[in-house]
């Protein structure tokens, strides 16, 4: 694994940092930072029981996006390139230990385009975990970026049954669609042909019964990684099969980071 860090700034835009990550269970001497990328219209809270089931080596680092939670008062950013370019100038302080990256869902997609960048930057993350999402190249829109409201609370409630109810009561809706469409925007104007593979290992996972993840869809993340470092695991469930298979899905992380 290359060490040296990449050629971003070594000091952000002050309070960058503080924006940009929720550090769940601080790790008084981390040998590892896991960078986590929340879901279209999710928060940095989503990871919040994870340290319990990671070594205690492991740091976590929860991504907060934009016009969320405490940061309800910035703009979206529904551009995977500028979410990227961000989230990526942000860790720049958090390179000083090996980074593994896991995202679910859209999270994946924005994980993936760090890790291009990161590597780019002549640091190679330890893995790249990928969750409910088709690789970028075999992924079909849903077509709810556009659509009216009820549109795209319809489409979030397919997917499963992990706090969807939030859409139905008024004046929740009114406070999270903002987010949501901005994200829903970023992932379905996100549509590269040919992306970049990387050099970083990926693992792969998914529910049996994630109707958006096809499995030879989510076998395509294998066409951006070297041959033999890429793997694909199934879990019981929808596209929030990690919520209730929590603890197994951690341990299985926790294997692949050492």
């Amino acid at each position: 694994m290359t060490s040296h860090h990449p050629a971003v700034p070594a000091v952000p835009p002050q309070g960058t940092a503080d924006r940009w990550f929720r550090v769940h269970r601080a790790r008084v001497r981390p040998a590892l930072r896991l960078v986590c990328f929340p879901h279209a219209g999710g928060t940095a809270q989503f990871f919040h029981g994870w340290p319990a089931h990671l070594p205690d080596e492991v740091e976590l680092l929860a991504v907060r996006y934009p016009g969320r939670q405490d940061r309800l008062a910035e703009p979206c950013i529904d551009a995977m390139d500028a979410m990227a370019d961000a989230v990526t100038e942000a860790l720049a302080p958090h390179l000083d230990l090996p980074l593994a990256l896991f995202g679910h869902s859209m999270g994946s997609a924005v994980a993936y385009e760090v890790t291009r960048r990161l590597e780019a930057g002549g640091l190679r993350p330890v893995r790249l975990l990928v969750s409910g999402r088709a690789a970028p190249h075999r992924a079909r829109p849903a077509g709810a970026a556009d659509g009216d409201d009820a549109a795209l609370v319809a489409t979030v409630r397919e997917l499963g049954d992990y706090q969807s109810e939030v859409y139905l009561i008024p004046e929740l809706r009114e406070l999270l669609l903002p987010a949501l469409r901005a994200d829903y925007r970023l992932i379905e104007s996100y549509r590269p042909d040919t992306p970049v593979p990387v050099r970083t290992p990926i693992t792969a996972y998914t529910g049996r019964d994630d109707a958006t993840c096809p499995e030879e869809a989510v076998r395509g993340w294998a066409d951006l990684t070297g041959p033999g470092h890429f793997d694909l695991r199934f879990f019981p469930g929808d596209h929030f099969y990690l919520v209730p298979h929590e603890a197994h899905l951690l341990a299985d992380v926790a294997a692949r980071l050492r």
